[in-house]
């Protein structure tokens, strides 16, 4: 193994935080990562929001079916994609997923947090005041991990195949 694959295997979902701030330092640094994932004609037809202010962390997480959690994290981050650019959803999967990887490098846990398709996305757009141009892809709550439980995943013979598939 190595350092990527390491960071890669000890990523888990965390919806239990401690109240310590997370560095502004880190932040920018985990924006610079998300701006470099890949993108489809390099479009990079994203935005990032990231949040901080309590009163509006709790107005999110009421919004959202899943994500009360986000009320007690230090930060969320918003992914936001320009409606217009075709693979715009594509694209912003791949920054979301890169800026969770690089928040689990710097020991700061997260939770991908659905946008796309769930009814609360334009209400969260709007409490952001982000122009109607660009869609809610994905909210990822971040801090200090203050419990972790670690969900068991699927072996690998179970979930590939080789050149092609056949039941098992």
């Amino acid at each position: 193994m190595n350092i990527v694959t390491t960071t890669i295997k000890s990523r888990h979902s965390v919806r239990k935080y401690r109240p310590d701030a997370v560095d502004e330092i880190v932040i920018r640094d985990i924006l610079e990562c998300a701006r470099h994932a890949p993108t489809a004609m390099n479009l990079q037809p994203w935005l990032f929001g990231v949040i901080r202010d309590r009163e509006i962390l709790k107005k999110i997480a009421s919004h959202t079916d899943h994500g009360k959690f986000i009320a007690d994290a230090a930060l969320c981050f918003a992914v936001f994609g320009e409606r217009t650019a075709k693979y715009y959803l594509e694209d912003c999967c791949a920054a979301t997923e890169t800026l969770i990887l690089a928040l689990q490098a710097y020991g700061v846990g997260s939770c991908w947090v659905a946008g796309e398709k769930k009814e609360y996305a334009d209400t969260v757009r709007k409490l952001l005041e982000v122009p109607d141009e660009y869609a809610l892809v994905s909210l990822v709550p971040a801090g200090y991990p203050a419990d972790l439980t670690i969900q068991k995943k699927k072996d690998l013979e179970l979930i590939v195949f080789h050149d092609r598939y056949s039941e098992r």
